[in-house]
């Protein structure tokens, strides 16, 4: 098959090289986003917001690794797999933050305090609940878009790892 005198099997390495910088780019501005949100905006993360940057991290190593050892199709796989999995986490959570499930327990506060300063130092060292939307955009809670950004790099993960299966069978 010919694209403007090229097979597109030639240029498939290129794009599976490319779409890995992307997969790159978008992890790596989904950390600093939620880095700079915490430490430069003064939002605090629940349990589960810090939950959902490792599969971000995970994608951003496996992209990485992949263009270094010249496989990219292997990491797009990882990276597929690891932020559908957030894209499920982040559903869950929205469905804490909207009380269709339980609180769960690792975003309760815990502890005893036998004294009211105790009990001050707990409330001032403790993350916010994962049931509470400190912040929308567009009417969405950060948890949400967290969600829709994963779906989305994991599907066009998905198809260009499909996509190159077929091409170089």
């Amino acid at each position: 098959m010919q694209a403007g005198g090229t097979t597109i099997g030639h240029l498939l390495p290129f794009s599976e090289r490319l779409f890995s910088w992307a997969v790159a780019l978008a992890a790596a501005t989904a950390l600093a986003t939620a880095f700079g949100l915490e430490h430069l905006g003064g939002w605090a993360p629940c349990s589960l917001c810090i939950l959902e940057r490792w599969p971000w991290a995970v994608a951003l190593a496996a992209a990485l690794a992949g263009l270094a050892f010249g496989r990219p199709r292997p990491a797009l796989t990882i990276v597929a797999l690891a932020l559908a999995g957030n894209a499920l986490l982040s559903a869950y959570h929205v469905g804490v933050e909207a009380g269709w499930f339980a609180l769960p327990s690792t975003c309760a506060a815990g502890g005893s305090a036998a004294t009211i300063e105790e009990l001050r130092a707990q409330l001032a060292a403790a993350r916010p609940t994962c049931d509470r939307v400190a912040l929308r955009v567009l009417g969405l809670s950060l948890a949400a878009w967290n969600g829709l950004a994963a779906a989305a790099v994991a599907a066009a993960a998905t198809a260009v790892s499909a996509r190159a299966r077929r091409v170089s069978s």
